[in-house]
């Protein structure tokens, strides 16, 4: 599967436009993403999504960086060489609209399927499992990114938001859930949790 994050000016993928993709491709963790684009011409910019991903004003126009077409065709090149091709992550619809209207922009024809895995739906079947109280928050399920790290073991995800880290932090959290083995060296040295009633 493909563990993606990504970066935008705001949260609406039909006025705001992609900032960067990171990826990790779970089978082979080796194999990472991380890219750059200048949004496109006429997107609107969300002062609060950017202060999240520290992106300034600036570098969202900046004509130096890759368009977003560039940016899309490099992606895409690279999900064409991963062995299952399933997007996942947290909070993935948003980031899989971000990326079809991504491609649809860039006349790529090809689309991220509408059925994707995502990390907070895990993490909430593994603490029912093990009859665990699920955090919840205006009635509503509330294990948010740093929640789901903490539950498997891991520290919160460094700020600004940056969206390799997102990818890889995610990616290990799966492998937490689904194996409760590491899969990124650089978090060998966080134990993973156990839990019990």
């Amino acid at each position: 599967m493909i563990v993606a994050d990504i970066e935008a000016t705001g949260l609406d993928y039909r006025k705001h436009s992609l900032l960067s993709i990171g990826a990790v491709e779970f089978e082979h963790p080796e194999r990472e993403f991380y890219g750059e684009c200048r949004m496109w011409d006429g997107a609107s910019i969300m002062t609060d999504a950017i202060a999240v991903n520290g992106f300034s004003e600036k570098e969202c126009r900046d004509p130096q960086k890759h368009s977003l077409e560039e940016l899309m065709e490099d992606f895409y090149h690279w999900v064409e060489q991963c062995e299952e091709k399933t997007l996942s992550g947290q909070n993935i619809s948003f980031d899989r609209d971000f990326l079809n209207d991504s491609f649809s922009r860039a006349h790529i024809g090809w689309r991220f399927s509408f059925r994707a895995n995502d990390l907070q739906s895990m993490a909430y079947m593994d603490a029912v499992k093990r009859g665990l109280s699920i955090p919840q928050k205006n009635e509503h399920t509330d294990f948010s990114l740093d929640a789901i790290l903490k539950y498997v073991g891991l520290p919160t995800e460094p700020k600004p938001h940056h969206a390799l880290n997102g990818a890889k932090y995610e990616a290990e959290a799966f492998s937490r859930l689904l194996y409760e083995k590491n899969l990124l060296p650089e978090f060998v040295k966080y134990p993973i949790a156990h839990h019990s009633k």
